[in-house]
């Protein structure tokens, strides 16, 4: 499951949305000279850091209209269990789904609970009881 990554940042991130300003920049192909100009008819400067947060937004507003599209966040990636593990471990990534969760939330929990590093290196026991942490933990969340 994926969520779009383009859920707005704070009111007052510049930092974080010029970040996401520069990186349609870079995904639609735009040169420097085409960008600033851009900058100009939206806002009337040339560059991100002469603008208030709220050009700033028009500027991302502007480039979504020319074609960019955020790229879906990632969950991380899914570990590749030896067969004895794969249903529990299917398990998991269910529970992290439904919760919208990362997996790295899952790896800080099997730090947490029991001293592992990742996921992947839980024995089946130790696999088991963090299924029933994660079940838990969903059914009073709702």
């Amino acid at each position: 499951m994926t969520v779009k990554r383009d859920t707005p940042p704070a009111k007052n991130n510049r930092k974080a949305i010029t970040a996401r300003i520069h990186i349609a920049k870079k995904e639609l192909g735009l040169d420097d000279e085409t960008y600033r100009a851009m900058l100009s008819q939206v806002t009337k400067h040339n560059s991100c850091a002469n603008m208030h947060i709220s050009d700033l937004y028009r500027v991302m507003e502007h480039l979504k209209n020319l074609g960019y599209k955020p790229a879906a966040r990632k969950f991380g990636k899914r570990p590749n269990p030896p067969k004895d593990k794969a249903a529990l471990m299917g398990k998991v990534e269910a529970l992290l789904a439904n919760r919208k969760l990362h997996w790295n939330y899952a790896h800080a929990m099997a730090q947490r609970m029991f001293k592992v590093e990742k996921v992947d290196w839980l024995d089946r026991d130790q696999l088991w009881r963090l299924v029933a942490s994660l079940q838990k933990h969903a059914h009073k969340s709702h």
